[in-house]
């Protein structure tokens, strides 16, 4: 068993090594390796996990790779096998990186006793709830979490290598709005609506439906197929049992947490000061890359108001994932409606408005008529409304409230990547 384990090592190296030769594309977010925690990174399959941690590895010059996505190694009964192979290949490196670890049984006893044998460890994952659980059980203050997501706009412009004109940068907005930021078929050249397909079939039925034993796997797939066509749109668990052939609201909420977990879609709850009304009100669903929405949505002719939005909706999930902010949407009974409210701590930061086309006189009337009572209602001054190419602020009153009205062009709010 160990040949069988060192031969798969050995093929392993061999494409890290073709790896290693591509084009990195500087991520928005670092990694310590000088001290001993254990170092997670988690996200999307094929978001650049592996390869955000070998730009890494790299400037050390000597470390061990394991890659439990290959399922002779998950089925490997003595753990000590994978080490000793890892250690004839890579000639016992101090620092090791271990790709898709949640794939092998009790993975996180295995990392602990390396750790404290000496390891230095790096490991990725790709389910956030199996990660998170085991982490907080067994490595609580031993490790340091980082999130990768698919290119962020910002990261997606440096594929050029250039310095690029207003016009351009508008120009790639537009393709980077349908094609996502998935960066293998940005990279290479690869048929991108096949590649997400596919990646998107893989996750479904490798990292849920294997995992969970689902049994009806159609279900949770036309489920997802769903949601992505109708990102943006409220739900509730009861609805959902209405539009699909699911009749279980129970079966509803677990497929729905699979589906969050594998980092396919996550959601908003509706803004409220009451735990409980929070907790209980629709909420609203996004998928986690907007090319997904392009290659398996049911529409053909993408709606743009709804991508913009599922953008934004990404680039606020980043920083609620680093803990900077919480995001939520607001309505009131008058079914008057804000995107995004952006809380940093027990205080409102901000309000997001997303408006393509704000031309339109009375569009743009209902959405400030909005911003302005959920400003008064929320205590939040900072009214945003993102546009194409609206930019400026203008003062304005709505039956006697007074507001400031700030507009920017989507394409600068992801440049400056602040709110």
């Amino acid at each position: 068993m160990l040949q069988e384990i060192q031969d798969i090592l050995l093929l392993q190296k061999r494409e890290i090594d073709l790896r290693m030769n591509e084009l990195y594309i500087e991520r928005h977010t670092t990694l310590e390796l000088q001290n001993d925690l254990i170092k997670v990174i988690v996200g999307p399959r094929r978001a650049g996990k592996s390869f955000f941690a070998l730009h890494y590895l790299q400037q050390i010059g000597s470390f061990g790779y394991v890659n439990f996505d290959d399922e002779k190694l998950t089925e490997v009964k003595n753990y000590d096998e994978i080490i000793s192979a890892m250690n004839l290949v890579y000639n016992h490196p101090k620092y090791v990186l271990f790709d898709e670890i949640q794939n092998l049984p009790k993975w996180e006893l295995f990392t602990n006793r390396l750790q404290r044998q000496g390891y230095n460890l790096i490991i990725t994952g790709s389910n956030s709830h199996l990660l998170s659980k085991d982490l907080a059980t067994h490595l609580t203050g031993r490790h340091v979490l980082r999130t990768i997501f698919p290119f962020s706009f910002q990261e997606y412009l440096k594929i050029e290598n250039k310095e690029l004109t207003t016009q351009e940068i508008q120009a790639k907005l537009a393709l980077y709005l349908i094609n996502g930021g998935f960066p293998e078929p940005l990279m290479k050249n690869i048929g991108r609506k096949d590649y997400l397909e596919t990646l998107f079939n893989a996750i479904i039925y490798k990292d849920i439906v294997k995992r969970y034993r689902i049994r009806r796997p159609k279900e949770i797939e036309d489920l997802a197929y769903y949601l992505i066509s109708n990102v943006s749109c409220e739900f509730s668990f009861h609805s959902l049992t209405r539009v699909s052939k699911i009749k279980s609201s129970h079966t509803i909420q677990k497929y729905l947490s699979y589906l969050e977990e594998s980092y396919i879609l996550f959601s908003i709850s509706r803004f409220s000061y009451k735990v409980k009304e929070q907790v209980s009100s629709n909420k609203k669903m996004y998928c986690i890359d907007n090319g997904f929405i392009h290659a398996k949505a049911f529409s053909s002719s993408p709606d743009v108001g709804k991508l913009y939005e599922n953008l934004i909706a990404c680039v606020l999930k980043k920083e609620e994932t680093k803990g900077t902010c919480s995001v939520y949407y607001w309505k009131n009974p008058q079914r008057e409606e804000v995107d995004f409210v952006v809380k940093k701590g027990t205080s409102v930061e901000q309000l997001i408005q997303v408006c393509y086309n704000p031309k339109n006189i009375e569009t743009k009337n209902r959405e400030i008529r909005a911003l302005i009572k959920a400003g008064k209602e929320v205590h939040c001054s900072r009214l945003l409304m993102i546009t194409e190419d609206m930019e400026g602020s203008e003062e304005t009153e709505w039956f006697g409230e007074k507001a400031t009205i700030h507009y920017v062009p989507l394409w600068k709010w992801l440049m400056k990547n602040n709110y």
